[in-house]
């Protein structure tokens, strides 16, 4: 059976533009193949979910990195949509927040969140955490198959 190489996007959910930057210059620091999808409030992103309805499709994205606060739709709305969705609740969904509060965080995990991770000020320590998500998620974590 031949084997198929598709680089699939990630899906970054970010209202913050200086976020947005940094996230993508981290990931572009690091040498990442895929190419990265910014949704920059909640709607976007339920809209996205809605447009993108083919997981074995290359532009479906692989990882989603959502920031819980966003305007118009909130981040735990987009976790709850995209966790109970057909097509998307196996996609690996990444908090990628500055709330450290509890609620948030049980919350996110009742949801289905794979991970929970606080936004560190530092500029290096930010570009670490994306170092290590594209380590773990991209290269390590083994993803659910695409059918082709």
């Amino acid at each position: 059976m031949e084997k198929f190489n598709i680089i699939s996007p990630i899906l970054l959910v970010e209202d913050n533009p200086m976020d947005v930057d940094m996230t993508l210059e981290a990931f572009s620091e690091s040498k990442l193949a895929n190419p990265i999808q910014v949704c920059r409030d909640g709607e976007e992103a339920i809209e996205f979910i809605n447009n993108h309805r083919d997981p074995a499709s290359s532009d479906f994205p692989c990882l989603v990195l959502l920031d819980l606060r966003l305007p118009k739709i909130d981040g735990l709305d987009v976790l709850k949509k995209i966790k109970t969705d057909e097509e998307w609740f196996k996609t690996p969904v990444i908090i990628l927040t500055t709330s450290s509060q509890n609620e948030d965080i049980d919350e996110a995990y009742k949801l289905g969140a794979n991970s929970y991770l606080i936004k560190p000020v530092d500029t290096d320590d930010f570009k670490e955490i994306i170092k290590n998500i594209r380590l773990f998620w991209i290269l390590t974590n083994q993803a659910p198959v695409k059918k082709l």
